[in-house]
């Protein structure tokens, strides 16, 4: 009898072992979002496969999906973070907005592309958690952004002035209390509305999760831009606590 529990004991603290170590192998998810009720971004295509290719090559899985049905706590707890790729729009019914928010509370992570600023207008806690809402924007073109944080996994890598062309948002709304990483120099291009302190990308803690954005991301040709996949990764791994 003796020998039958110890048998049983071992057998239970085998599978318990085995069920644990396989749990830590398995690779973290990430989900990218990309619904829109307005304007759609032709970039998004290319972010999706962009982002997938940055999963394989840093041992991370990526759903992709255009479905607010998706936001439900049990599915989204599955995700180490949720980016929000360019999404327009009113993307969210109350239901989902409900889960969402639940997901963040419990520590789920948020990273925000491009026009996911261009979102949610009538959900105030929304805002909150992306940290700024869209209020225009001119042409294209070039601009200097001032990396004004190297600390940060996403900016480490670039250099202090950086040069690129995109489409620089103006914004309506912008929270006071955001880590800001970099910032545009409105002398060096036209259509700039917030003035000396112009923020392009941030990060901060909000609500129980974590959250990071960047305001590139327009152009097609950013998902083949090293400084930007990388400086992407280095924001999804900082939602996501990858490191």
């Amino acid at each position: 009898m003796k020998l039958f529990f110890k048998s049983t004991i071992c057998y239970s603290l085998f599978l318990f072992i085995a069920t644990t170590l396989c749990a830590m192998s398995k690779p973290p998810r990430i989900l990218v979002f990309s619904k829109t009720e307005k304007f759609r971004h032709q970039s998004i295509a290319i972010g999706n496969v962009a982002i997938q290719e940055m999963g394989k090559a840093n041992d991370f899985l990526v759903d992709t999906t255009t479905s607010a049905g998706q936001f439900t706590y049990n599915n989204l707890k599955r995700y180490a973070a949720v980016v929000f790729l360019s999404t327009t729009g009113d993307v969210l019914n109350p239901v989902q907005e409900k889960e969402f928010k639940k997901y963040i509370n419990k520590g789920g992570g948020f990273v925000g592309v491009h026009a996911a600023t261009d979102t949610e207008y009538d959900w105030e806690w929304y805002g909150d958690l992306v940290g700024a809402y869209f209020g225009g924007h001119p042409a294209g073109q070039v601009a200097t952004l001032n990396v004004v944080d190297q600390s940060h996994i996403s900016t480490m890598h670039l250099p202090k002035e950086w040069i690129r062309k995109d489409e620089w948002y103006n914004w309506k709304f912008i929270r006071k209390d955001l880590n800001v990483l970099i910032t545009i120099d409105e002398n060096t291009y036209k259509g700039g509305t917030n003035g000396d302190f112009h923020p392009m990308a941030w990060y901060h803690e909000f609500d129980g999760g974590r959250s990071f954005y960047t305001e590139l991301g327009h152009t097609d040709a950013s998902y083949k831009d090293p400084l930007f996949l990388n400086h992407l990764l280095g924001g999804i791994k900082y939602a996501a606590k990858f490191k």
